[in-house]
């Protein structure tokens, strides 16, 4: 198959490149990126007049709900999902049922994922078995099967004598480690961030403390192991601080971001809207404008979707018993893109924190549009203004509290391997 992208602004924030040009594809691979390539005989055009071509989307934690939670969402829904964002690739916490903590789970889902063809998924192995934070996985076994990086989910290692060994079984295998950070004490009981707003709603608050306490002890931790590390979905300003410390101190640490903690605060909680039920929780607003800050500054490398579909009824009842997460695989890229609309950051360090820095994260050769790699693109329309629908979510996941928000950038084609996988219908 020969695809020929035409009239496009490619964009490569790898290569520093910007300019008005056609890119060829033959066999799954980007052949030349030039004017005009003699010979050159395209089975399929597609006409980029006006619109952004980039790499296609590096999402550094989703999670598709398979195995485990078929009834909730699956690979086949939430691949599809994915490439209706311009998402080609994807890594999965190791959160699953079962875990992610031998190599059959990893082999299970790598196949579902080839079966799907739309997006690459990599795996996240478990630090400990079942997570449970108690005696280490196979490490080894899990980094020869695939798994692109080790985690413990969103459970707390609450045991400091089986994280620093974690840690340095991780570093022995050159093993990235990715952390939610957080106090299971300080965040247990609370379900909002502590502030007024807590107050005011009467709901238990979780303080900034608990994300805090959390990153320091970590960040002496990876000091004292060598370990290379990535710190998930920061949300407070004063984590940004001390990762912008350490790594001026030179520790191998980088830090994403949820795009929903880029624009939502913990005022948008309003009168209990439970779609803004999310961990960590939405936090103040000068918690909320560090971040930016952080993105600019490239403390944060990163914009994350933290992609959690939900069934309807877990966003029903009193507001502290539903279901934190949101769905997010599709509002990633205007959520990104609506930033540089308000001048928060520049268009190629959007691009960049969503294709080839969270690949370099990852480590894998992704997030780049050069000759003779994988034609993995996104083809965005800058100009089509729409609603955001989440009842028209191609995820089975309907859980945002964007509804109703206006977006201006929509992807219009996404490509996977040299094959075209979405293609936004014509209104």
């Amino acid at each position: 198959m020969k695809i020929c992208i035409l009239n496009g602004r490619v964009i490569d924030p790898a290569s520093q490149l910007d300019i008005d040009q056609n890119i060829y594809i033959e066999d799954g691979k980007i052949v030349a990126i030039a004017e005009d390539l003699s010979g050159f005989d395209a089975d399929i055009e597609i006409d980029a007049y006006n619109k952004i071509v980039c790499p296609g989307l590096v999402d550094l934690s989703a999670r598709l709900r398979e195995p485990g939670q078929e009834h909730t969402a699956t690979i086949e829904s939430e691949t599809r999902a994915a490439a209706a964002g311009g998402v080609t690739t994807l890594a999965v916490p190791p959160d699953t049922d079962p875990v992610i903590d031998n190599p059959a789970v990893v082999e299970l889902i790598e196949d579902r994922a080839k079966k799907a063809g739309r997006t690459m998924v990599l795996t996240v192995g478990a630090l400990t078995q079942k997570l449970n934070g108690e005696l280490l996985a196979e490490m080894a076994a899990l980094k020869a099967a695939g798994c692109v990086g080790v985690s413990n989910g969103v459970t707390e290692i609450k045991n400091t004598v089986v994280w620093r060994r974690a840690l340095e079984y991780a570093a022995t295998l050159d093993l990235t480690v990715f952390i939610n950070a957080a106090d299971p004490w300080l965040q247990k009981q609370g379900c909002v961030h502590e502030g007024t707003v807590s107050a005011r709603l009467g709901l238990s608050g979780i303080p900034e403390s608990a994300e805090t306490i959390a990153v320091s002890r970590d960040l002496i931790l990876i000091e004292q192991t060598g370990v290379r590390a990535h710190f998930h979905s920061i949300s407070t300003g004063k984590a940004v601080k001390l990762i912008r410390e350490a790594q001026d101190r030179g520790l191998p640490v980088t830090a994403d971001v949820s795009a929903h903690h880029l624009h939502l605060c913990e005022h948008d909680l309003g009168n209990y809207d439970s779609f803004s039920h999310v961990m960590p929780p939405l936090r103040g607003v000068r918690d909320r404008e560090q971040l930016k800050q952080g993105l600019r500054d490239g403390v944060i490398q990163a914009v994350s979707s933290h992609h959690q579909p939900l069934d309807a009824d877990a966003k029903l009842g009193p507001f502290a018993e539903t279901t934190p997460g949101l769905s997010a695989l599709e509002t990633l890229l205007p959520l990104t893109l609506k930033l540089v609309e308000d001048d928060e950051i520049s268009l190629h360090q959007a691009i960049a924190s969503l294709t080839c820095q969270p690949a370099a994260i990852l480590g894998i050769d992704a997030g780049q549009l050069k000759a003779g790699a994988s034609a993995d693109i996104c083809i965005i329309d800058p100009d089509v203004q729409y609603d955001c629908l989440p009842s028209a979510f191609i995820s089975a996941g309907k859980n945002s509290p964007f509804g109703g928000w206006l977006f201006q950038h929509q992807v219009s084609h996404t490509l996977f391997q040299g094959k075209v996988v979405y293609q936004r219908e014509s209104n």
